[in-house]
Order: structure tokens, then sequence, then C-alpha cells
């Protein structure tokens, strides 16, 4: 019986959100939420392969340059430039291997017992979405590697991002990370999706070049089909649904020239958990 509780909490989950969301079309008309499934309860990496195969092509090797984006040239449209951001920040994201990361989070009172619980339900056991909980689970930093998704021509169409904590080894995030552009959009998205069983997170993040140069990501309220966070469950029939989950992202260079990240998850307009990265060039 205890057994069957995981899998009773997971069909739950998808059926919950089968009846929220809206039918979708991944071939056709949604096929702008088509990404990553895994296979699994425990999310692999056996959805790396998947991937690269579905789009023709190979996972690229062990390449100590390699970037979430093969270039920021990518996000560029009215009110995105990226010649203005600032050298660290544009190489972060095309050089994301090259970096480590130091993390320090914190979470907001209010939203810790129920975080605490979705980490011990889910993202501890899938291995998925496993938010550092306390402090000292971050203390010694956070490990990280970029495998490049190629397609056919050997053209970067996404990169797979997994992250480790240092002390444990415990994984907190596997995603997929690409460039892609909204029904009706004037330019892209950063576009980032956490794989699943029968499913996914996704999170459409809109970019802003801020005034000294640093780099502002945000997934905004709004409505179905603009940027923002969305799960998709993929049954017989495919369902996605909005969620009012949304978070902001500033890369920044500090007054002694050290590259950081704010990053705010916000449930609502309330503020749920906090993290602070300090970025370093390490090759």
């Amino acid at each position: 019986m205890i057994r069957l509780v995981p899998h009773v909490l997971d069909l739950g989950s998808r059926k919950f959100w089968q009846l929220t969301g809206r039918q979708v079309d991944l071939e056709g008309r949604e096929r702008w939420l088509d990404a990553p499934v895994s296979r699994s309860p425990r999310v692999s990496e056996e959805w790396l392969a998947a991937e690269a195969a579905r789009h023709g092509g190979v996972l690229g090797g062990d390449e100590p340059d390699a970037g979430l984006l093969p270039s920021m040239a990518v996000l560029d449209g009215p009110g995105f430039d990226s010649g203005r951001l600032r050298p660290e920040v544009r190489d972060f994201y095309e050089r994301t291997a090259a970096w480590q990361m130091e993390v320090w989070s914190g979470w907001s009172p209010v939203f810790w017992p129920a975080g605490e619980l979705v980490s011990r339900l889910w993202g501890r056991r899938v291995e998925q979405l496993a938010l550092p909980m306390r402090p000292l689970e971050v203390a010694r930093g956070m490990d990280s590697r970029v495998t490049p998704i190629r397609n056919r021509h050997g053209d970067q169409v996404a990169a797979a991002w997994n992250r480790t904590l240092r002390g444990s080894g415990r994984p907190v995030f596997s995603g997929a990370y690409s460039a892609r552009t909204l029904p009706g959009a004037d330019r892209p998205s950063v576009h980032v999706a956490f794989p699943l069983e029968s499913g996914n997170v996704q999170v459409f993040l809109r970019p802003t070049v801020t005034d000294d140069g640093g780099l502002l990501l945000e997934s905004p309220s709004g409505r179905f089909g603009q940027d923002g966070a969305y799960v998709v469950v993929r049954d017989r029939r495919a369902h996605a649904a909005r969620v009012p989950l949304h978070e902001t992202f500033h890369l920044y260079v500090d007054a002694d020239g050290v590259l950081r990240t704010d990053h705010e998850l916000r449930l609502w307009a309330a503020s749920a958990v906090r993290l602070h990265y300090k970025l370093e060039r390490v090759a």
C-alpha cells in the first residue's frame, strides 16, 4: 500500500491539470508548448537522448564552453538588443559550462511549509524542481553540467542544464533551455522546459537589457499564450494550464566586477522564495 502512494500522487496531479487545463494540439496550433517529457517517474537523463533523436540529431559531447544558448543574438528583436549586454552576462549564457556558482536561498515563512511538503512528496523523489529548502543545503555551492542538443544539421536547438547540490550530489533541476517565439510575439523569449513523467513544467521568460548592461528575465502574469509558466500533461490527449507562478532573474555585474544573479519566485503577487547566485568563470 505504501508503495502505491507515490503512484497515486503522480496520477492524481496529472488528472488535476487535465481537469483544470485545456486540450491542446502540440503538433499544430499549440506547437509552442511541445517540449521533452520523462518516460519514468524519476527524471533521469534518458530524456536528453530522446530529445536529440526527436530533432534527428545527437547530443553534444563534453564541451567545456557549452552554453544555454548558442548566441544571445537569437533573442534579438524589437525592444531587445543583445549587443548592449555586458560581456560577462553574455558569456555566461553562451559559455555556461565555463562558469561555477555559489548559491544562497531564503524562503518566505508563509510558503516554507508548503515548499517543504512539495519537496518531500515530489521534488526529491522524482529528482526534478527540488528547490533547496535550507541555507545549509547550498552552503557548498551547486554543480552544473550543460549538454547541447543538436539537430541533423549540427545546429544547437536546445541545451540540457542539470544542476546538483555540491555537498550531497542531490539533483535539483534538469531542464531544456532554448529560444522560442510565442504566438503573436514580436521577438523570442527564453524557454525553459522541466521534463516530468508524461508531461513537463515550462516557463517562458521575456528578456530585457537593463541600463547598466545587465539582463532581466521575467515571466509575468498574463493570458494563455503569453510569457509565463505552464504545466503540460501528455496522455492520450495533451492538456495545458497556465499557472500563477512568476519568476524574475536579474543578472548584473556588481561594483567589484563580480557577476551575480537575483532570482525571485512568486505565487501570484506574493514572494515565495529568493535565491542569490555568485557566478565565477573557471575556464
